[in-house]
């Protein structure tokens, strides 16, 4: 497979935790690649590591031992400066309570990340109201997290996910707050997002969820145990 093709590859990917004298392995010898322009799940029980998988693949943590490329780069031997600057560039996040500022509207909150990158407020300005528009909430610009629902809530922050044209965005759970209904409306956007070149990887212990992606990761005891096609992709 040829390096460009990769947005994503994990090499032996180790992360233990120390609480007080007991070591607790939580990633354990985990090895996958996630080609550019993919959809992937990644799922198993409670306590399997795909949070943690998550987090140390998001810069948001460190590996005891291992390798992460995201874009050819090993950010696993980055300082926590450089870790900040890849997750502003080239990282877009969606959690499951949307970590939405409340004191922001709308388009505030999707333009943050552009703040932080120095980009100038007109510029900032424009791009947020393009992305809103992307998930069909040009209208509630001005509106505050409080006064939206949740499935508002989550698609701007699947907006702010967009805003830089990260290399990757990672779900965690997008979906674990919202009704079945408003579930599907926004797994429909990530198929959207997918379909227009996005590289997408989601977090779930849902079975309906996983359906919405090409290809499932399935975790247990930190270790992969399953690596393949999604059976009946809902379209």
């Amino acid at each position: 497979m040829n390096a460009n093709d990769l947005t994503l590859k994990v090499v032996d990917l180790c992360k233990t935790y120390t609480l007080g004298k007991i070591e607790v392995p939580a990633v354990i010898g985990v090895s996958c690649e996630v080609k550019r322009g993919e959809f992937v799940a990644i799922t198993g029980p409670s306590g399997c590591g795909k949070s943690t998988f998550m987090h140390l693949i998001g810069c948001l943590d460190k590996p005891t031992t291992g390798k992460i490329y995201l874009d050819g780069d090993n950010v696993a031997e980055f300082d926590d400066n450089q870790l900040a600057a890849i997750r502003n560039k080239k990282i877009g996040f969606v959690f499951q309570s949307f970590n939405l500022l409340p004191r922001m509207n709308a388009e505030k909150n999707v333009s943050l990340p552009l703040y932080y990158a120095d980009v100038k407020a007109e510029e900032r300005d424009r791009r947020a109201h393009a992305m809103l528009d992307q998930v069909a909430l040009e209208k509630r610009a001005h509106h505050k997290p409080a006064e939206m629902s949740g499935g508002e809530r989550q698609r701007i922050a699947i907006a702010r996910a967009l805003i830089n044209n990260p290399a990757i965005i990672l779900a965690d759970e997008p979906t674990g707050n919202l009704d079945s209904k408003t579930s599907v409306d926004i797994m429909r956007i990530f198929q959207d997002i997918n379909k227009k070149g996005a590289t997408i990887v989601v977090v779930t212990h849902e079975p309906d969820i996983v359906r919405y992606a090409r290809r499932v990761i399935k975790l247990k005891d930190g270790h992969i145990i399953g690596d393949e096609p999604v059976e009946q992709v809902i379209i």
